[in-house]
């Protein structure tokens, strides 16, 4: 059996959340689904204030890179440029089990050097001159580093999670069960988290096994059949990790989409790559040049990333979910305490790009 065929009850982590089921069973079309979702993210916001805070939430910054303003901004910009910058940034997740065992996950831990090698980020440096690339692209820090910065052992980490793969390659993370030769041996790859499992929607594997050619272009499928299965937890639905730590799925961007919520000392906050900036959450605020405009024309809420379109109306609708359950960010009640997982960046070589508002991170320690 491949990584790809592997299949797991999302009991065998944490706690099902219910909150959100009846949208499978939604009379009518996006509009009545979205309508009811607004009210169960109501809900489930009440439910997830009163599970508790994590431990500690840290952030640690990774890439910088050009990003196609048509995909980060959808249609909603007027810029002079072809291109803005994202930074991805990694969060680590602590908190304390009920048996009182230390519990540590990785959100986002994108292996960078890897990730170049996704076939729409290949084809931009191919024809990308490198003093240019040099100006556009700037590394931070790698996982290890960071992780060993941050005084954690690759062997205290026990989860890792992505809000979708598009671009991962986490061979080396969790390790494999047949040799890598482009990996630089004729062994077979050694995981570097030994004790931990990538959690997944099993929507998002489905769909990587077979991708539509709409979705070729941001995945590396062919990393995956020979991941070791027991570095794979794959779920299917919303499931509450740990106090004041969950993972919701929220399609739409891909078919098996799932965003972080945690509980902090400042309320809820959200990460996903459902959105680039937090401003996208409240456009009318916005000074990037067309957005508030954009949104107040075609009477939208929200700006989405739309680097693949493969349901749209459903990523409205998550994104919606995402913006009603957090709270106002504490240094401008204008804008969300939503963290995109790339985050709209300053860059002086993308005029009209720069955000209204950044959150840089999350930091809460409890």
């Amino acid at each position: 059996m491949t990584a790809l065929e592997v299949a797991r009850d999302t009991t065998s982590v944490g706690t099902p959340i219910t909150t959100f089921d009846a949208l499978a069973d939604v009379d009518g079309g996006p509009g009545a689904q979205l309508r009811l979702a607004r009210q169960l993210a109501v809900a489930f916001r009440d439910e997830f204030a009163v599970s508790g805070e994590p431990d500690d939430v840290s952030t640690f910054d990774l890439v910088t890179l050009p990003y196609p303003v048509r995909f980060g901004l959808w249609r909603a910009a007027r810029t002079p440029v072809p291109f803005l910058n994202i930074t991805n940034r990694m969060l680590v997740v602590r908190w304390t089990e009920d048996d009182g065992r230390r519990r540590t996950l990785l959100f986002e831990p994108s292996d960078t050097e890897l990730g170049v090698n996704t076939p729409y980020f290949a084809a931009l440096a191919a024809k990308t001159p490198d003093v240019v690339s040099r100006h556009l692209a700037t590394t931070h820090g790698t996982v290890p580093e960071h992780l060993a910065a941050a005084g954690i052992t690759p062997e205290e980490v026990d989860y890792l999670a992505f809000d979708h793969l598009h671009t991962q390659d986490v061979r080396r993370w969790i390790g494999t069960s047949d040799p890598q030769p482009d990996l630089g041996g004729a062994e077979l790859q050694a995981p570097l988290f030994p004790n931990a499992r990538l959690i997944v929607q099993r929507d998002e594997l489905t769909a990587m096994a077979d991708l539509h050619p709409l979705q070729q272009p941001w995945y590396q499928p062919d990393t995956y059949p020979s991941l070791r299965p027991e570095g794979l937890l794959v779920i299917d639905g919303d499931v509450l990790l740990g106090p004041g730590v969950a993972l919701l799925r929220t399609p739409g961007h891909t078919a098996g989409n799932q965003t972080l919520v945690v509980n902090t000392s400042t309320g809820i906050w959200a990460s996903s790559e459902n959105v680039i900036a937090a401003e996208c959450l409240t456009p009318e605020h916005s000074r990037i040049p067309g957005l508030a405009r954009w949104a107040q024309q075609w009477g939208q809420e929200v700006v989405l990333n739309a680097n693949t379109i493969e349901d749209t109306a459903r990523q409205y609708t998550s994104i919606v979910i995402e913006k009603t359950l957090v709270d106002r960010a504490q240094a401008d009640e204008r804008f969300l305490q939503f963290l995109p997982s790339s985050e709209l960046t300053v860059n002086r070589l993308a005029p009209g790009t720069a955000p209204t508002f950044s959150h840089g991170g999350i930091g809460h320690h409890a």
